[in-house]
């Protein structure tokens, strides 16, 4: 059995934690996901089961969209709620008064679109294969390059007393508690993140969400698994001819009209029933579809 979970992630557990309640509730091992919730967080985590594990790639480079609460007075040790403050917390009226003050959709404007952003030292971003949060965790920095990231959504959804409520859609790899501080800094004051729901995956919504309880509830959990094509639906897709089905399960490439894709796309192959027997590469020079992974 090879799907797709959609599950809404809960408060106060990992995301590798989530995987393996998955896996005992289905009795099976061949399980993974494709973007990481802090402890904190919650909401939509891709869950990829059986064959589908292969296709993580294709996955974990998609937006995401988020509901967050940025609270001001203070930063903290992590740029979250389970951090540590940094510094005594400022006066609450002050903060309010100045929360109520702000222009936001102008402060906030000034976020949008393609920026740099260096990875926060309580990450698990990996850096000389150590998590960057087990050398926060020593008491040590180590120098990070900043990433290449876009906000295409940055809207105010309310105001409360010391916090404002965001939604962000963003690229993957994007971080909401560094986004958090520097709007504080924005607007002159300190800020962490004190709530994050993560409300969309690519073409995942957290209306499409089942929680864990909802799953081990089931008669038969294995019914709430998506069909595995929904993992590559936005590839470009490729029938493979009936003669090619074994070669192509062998590894050979395909010709291909070369005017339909780009150079090194990633391509859907199919039967003819639509089923997918490989994920290729477009060889331009070859004008031809390698196989790259193979679903048998």
């Amino acid at each position: 059995m090879d799907g797709i979970l959609i599950i809404d992630k809960p408060e106060g557990i990992t995301s590798h934690d989530v995987v393996a309640r998955v896996r005992r509730i289905l009795k099976t091992r061949r399980v993974g996901h494709t973007g990481t919730l802090d402890p904190f967080a919650t909401g939509v985590m891709v869950i990829l089961v059986g064959r589908a594990t292969r296709l993580a790639q294709f996955l974990d480079k998609d937006e995401k969209e988020y509901e967050a609460v940025i609270r001001f007075g203070f930063e903290t040790e992590t740029g979250d709620r389970t951090g540590t403050p940094k510094v005594e917390e400022i006066v609450a009226s002050r903060v309010d008064e100045l929360i109520r003050e702000v222009e936001w959709d102008g402060v906030l404007g000034t976020f949008l679109g393609e920026s740099e952003q260096t990875p926060p030292m309580y990450s698990a971003k990996k850096i000389d294969g150590k998590k960057l949060y087990e050398h926060a965790r020593r008491g040590e920095t180590v120098e990070r390059k900043p990433a290449r990231i876009n906000i295409s959504l940055l809207e105010l959804i309310e105001k409360g007393p010391n916090e404002i409520r965001i939604r962000v859609a963003c690229s993957a790899g994007t971080y909401i508690r560094t986004l958090a501080e520097d709007i504080g800094r924005a607007i002159g004051v300190g800020a962490h993140l004190s709530e994050l729901r993560r409300t969309k995956a690519g073409k995942f919504k957290i209306s499409d969400s089942l929680t864990l309880e909802k799953l081990g509830e089931l008669d038969d959990p294995w019914s709430a698994l998506l069909p595995i094509e929904l993992a590559v639906s936005h590839l470009s897709r490729f029938v493979v001819p009936d003669d090619r089905i074994e070669k192509t399960r062998s590894g050979l490439s395909s010709r291909v009209d070369g005017s339909r894709f780009q150079i090194k796309e990633a391509i859907r192959m199919e039967d003819g029933a639509g089923n997918i027997v490989a994920i290729g590469i477009f060889d331009e020079v070859e004008n031809s579809v390698r196989p790259k992974i193979v679903l048998r």
